[in-house]
C-alpha cells in the first residue's frame, strides 16, 4: 500500500515499521513507501524483511528516541 511517511508515523505510534522506498527528499530520507510490515515486536519486521523482494527497504521505530546517555543498537540482516 503505498503512503507518505507521515501518515505510517501517525498510524503505527511506538512500533517498528518496515516499507519498501519509492520517493526520497534531497537528504536522501524516504517521502513516500509502500507499507510492508508493522509490529511493536522488532523481531517480526526483521522477519518481514527476511522475505520482501523489495529492493529499496527502510526500518525505523516510531516512539520516542532514548535519552540521553543510552543507546541503540541495530543488527543488519541479509
Amino acid at each position: 500500500m503505498k503512503m507518505k511517511i507521515e501518515e505510517i508515523k501517525n498510524l503505527y505510534k511506538d512500533e517498528w515499521i518496515l516499507v519498501e522506498v519509492l520517493e526520497v527528499n534531497e537528504s536522501g530520507e524516504p517521502t513516500e513507501v509502500n507499507f510492508i510490515a508493522h509490529s511493536k515486536n522488532r523481531d517480526e519486521t526483521y522477519a518481514a524483511m527476511k522475505k520482501t523482494k523489495a529492493k529499496h527497504v527502510s526500518h525505523f521505530y516510531t516512539g520516542k528516541i532514548p535519552k540521553k546517555g543510552y543507546a541503540v543498537a541495530f543488527k543488519w540482516l541479509k
